[in-house]
């Protein structure tokens, strides 16, 4: 069932741009970070600092599956419980 969730957010760490405060509704808010980033902003991995929330994003609808391995143990080894991923499927 399709779900969609509208927010705000604004760049908390100027320096690197890869700390976000997000609202989707008023006052509340929660940190997002990007903790990965493609060269070509082809990906974008997004958690939460106490490691609680997930998402691998890609541009396109497939991600190569090596690189989705890679990712996977990356976060694995910063202590994200890449188990309760759920990878979406595009047709």
């Amino acid at each position: 069932k399709l779900k969609r969730a509208k927010g705000k957010a604004k760049v908390v760490d100027k320096n690197t741009g890869a700390k976000l405060k997000v609202t989707f509704f008023w006052p509340f808010s929660a940190d997002y970070w990007i903790i990965d980033l493609g060269k070509e902003y082809d990906y974008a991995v997004v958690g939460t600092p106490n490691r609680k929330y997930l998402w691998i994003l890609n541009r396109t609808p497939q991600m190569d599956d090596k690189l989705f391995t890679q990712l996977i143990g990356s976060m694995r080894s910063k202590g994200f419980d890449v188990n309760k991923l759920i990878k979406t499927v595009h047709k």
